[in-house]
């Protein structure tokens, strides 16, 4: 993920870099959800049966830690479901693992709210568009309202940051500017705007992504609304995910309006590196499997048959040696591209998806010709 915000605020006032020391694990707790959202890429449902048992994860957990995992994202499905939930959420942090909560809301109520804010360092609550839009998209009339209503029962405490996730597909492009406004509006810290990723139903769905037109315009936008809250001192963290292309387009915008200080975030975003699955971020599955990132196509192994230790450290596949190098050695427009090193070449899912070939280019990248080959 891209925290643009951050950037921005730490260069201009010549704070310290916020260097990820470890790995973020996203866990798919449960395959089980009270929803069925167009783009969902675990093609959950209520009536699935969660395959992973409390041992199973509690026992997991300090492998994870052992291993570099400093952040775990708890998500499904809806993670809500899972009775033991809190539990695990307990033990992580027990452990020295930041928990993040990724939720549609429905499950959150006043009578555990406290306990999700006392849990959890951070709670995500998916939003997308406006209340007609959200709707058609999670198949349940009302939802908007419901999700609405959690995010600003847990905001209401004051106590952790909650945020809202947006994911960007052409039904949902005419409402970016929708999510800013309820942000603005709901005084909510925090906004992670994600683009599709064809995996799962996104595969099913790959009509849904954004034109390469679409996309600049979206992201010139998301731009323009990160330097408007950093100059107005707003406090409304941006956060893009799925998309590392992005910060080669921030870095553009920010060497023009701060030059002075433009080699200094090219520094810093050469050091963050871009795209890290395999390398600083995992998946685990509702069954167990192990994944560079959640949309990946290929798995590297199952933590019910093998020690954890042993498929991210001990004997990694060549597959995830490779991701690990970086940049990555991948072809087509990448294979010349000067940034690179920044983006380390987007998202190999959709370069599997579009070309059959993990080591293509990422066919949703929006950059020119004449940007690739040059610093323009």
């Amino acid at each position: 993920m891209f925290r643009l915000s951050n950037l921005l605020k730490s260069v201009t006032e010549g704070k310290p870099a916020r260097v990820l020391n470890g790995s973020i694990a996203i866990w798919n707790f449960t395959n089980r959800c009270n929803l069925s959202c167009l783009h969902c890429y675990s093609k959950a449902d209520l009536d699935a049966i969660d395959t992973l048992s409390t041992e199973d994860i509690l026992s997991t957990l300090p492998k994870l830690k052992a291993n570099g995992v400093k952040f775990l994202i708890f998500s499904g499905g809806e993670p809500l479901t899972r009775k033991d939930l809190f539990e695990i959420a307990t033990r992580c942090r027990a452990l020295g693992i930041v928990t993040y909560l990724s939720t549609n809301g429905l499950y959150v109520k006043k009578s555990n709210a406290q306990k999700i804010l006392d849990t959890f360092d951070y709670i995500g609550i998916s939003i997308d568009g406006s209340p007609e839009v959200h709707d058609a998209f999670r198949g349940l009339k009302g939802s908007f309202d419901a999700s609405m209503e959690a995010v600003d029962l847990l905001n209401s405490y004051g106590q952790t940051k909650v945020g809202i996730r947006f994911t960007i597909t052409k039904d949902t492009y005419d409402d970016l500017a929708f999510i800013f406004e309820l942000a603005e509006r709901h005084n909510i810290p925090k906004v992670y705007i994600s683009h599709l990723v064809y995996s799962g139903r996104g595969l099913e769905n790959l009509e849904m992504d954004l034109s390469k037109t679409q996309r600049l315009t979206a992201v010139d936008y998301i731009l323009d609304k990160a330097f408007e809250y950093h100059e107005s001192g707003r406090d409304i963290e941006i956060v893009t995910g799925n998309m590392e292309m992005d910060a080669i387009r921030f870095l553009k915008r920010f060497s023009q309006q701060y030059p002075a200080l433009a080699d200094e975030m090219e520094s810093r975003l050469l050091a963050w590196g871009g795209n890290s699955a395999g390398r600083k971020l995992l998946n685990i599955d509702s069954e167990g499997f192990v994944k560079p990132d959640p949309f990946f196509p290929v798995k590297i192994g199952n933590i019910l048959h093998q020690d954890f230790s042993d498929i991210w450290t001990n004997q990694p596949t060549q597959l995830l040696e490779k991701l690990r190098v970086h940049p990555r050695a991948l072809e087509g427009r990448c294979n010349t591209c000067q940034y690179l090193s920044i983006c380390n070449g987007g998202s190999r899912s959709r370069a599997y998806a579009i070309y059959g070939d993990m080591w293509a280019e990422d066919p949703s990248c929006y950059l020119t010709e004449e940007e690739i080959k040059g610093k323009q």
